[in-house]
């Protein structure tokens, strides 16, 4: 038996804490919320600007990044599969936004590259973005609402980031 299974109530013979009425329809809410809000960020990135988010968000990252990464660092911090991330950079390449190259570390991995037009593109993109997230999501809510969304999402993160730490964006 490992800790895992070991700390699980019902692996250990116990009663499920099951959700209250209350609880349940936080939990469903923050469900379809992070759904409708993702689906709406991709749709409005993809319409003005022909990208999905996860490209959007791989020309973030690069930026972020000196306009350089490591293909496995930048699935790693996607959460994404590495062949996912391959296949997305290979058509963002194709696309002239992105250049993979040999690592200049090691030789031995292979680097995701910003090139001027990636770079170009996420300037482009960026306003409508942020936009996007005003109105589906900033906007909505009182300051304090959005400081308390804050600080939940920051105690589910400093939970489940300990596991992959390459993640973290905040």
């Amino acid at each position: 038996m490992t800790d895992e299974t070991a700390a699980s109530p019902a692996a250990a013979g116990d009663e499920p804490r099951w959700l209250d009425e209350d609880q349940q329809r936080t939990w469903r809410s923050f469900l379809l919320g992070t759904t409708l809000l993702l689906d709406r960020i991709d749709e409005d990135l993809r319409r003005q600007h022909g990208l999905s988010a996860v490209e959007y968000e791989i020309l973030v990252r690069l930026s972020e990044s000196e306009g350089r990464l490591r293909m496995a660092q930048l699935a790693a911090a996607l959460a994404h599969s590495r062949s996912r991330v391959t296949h997305t950079v290979k058509r963002m390449e194709r696309a002239g936004l992105v250049q993979r190259e040999e690592s200049s570390e090691d030789g031995r991995g292979v680097d995701c590259r910003l090139t001027d037009a990636g770079a170009a593109m996420l300037t482009l993109a960026a306003p409508g973005h942020v936009e996007t997230v005003r109105q589906s999501l900033i906007d909505l809510v009182a300051p304090g609402d959005l400081d308390a969304l804050g600080r939940v999402m920051d105690a589910v993160c400093d939970q489940l980031i300990c596991a992959y730490p390459e993640r973290e964006i905040r």
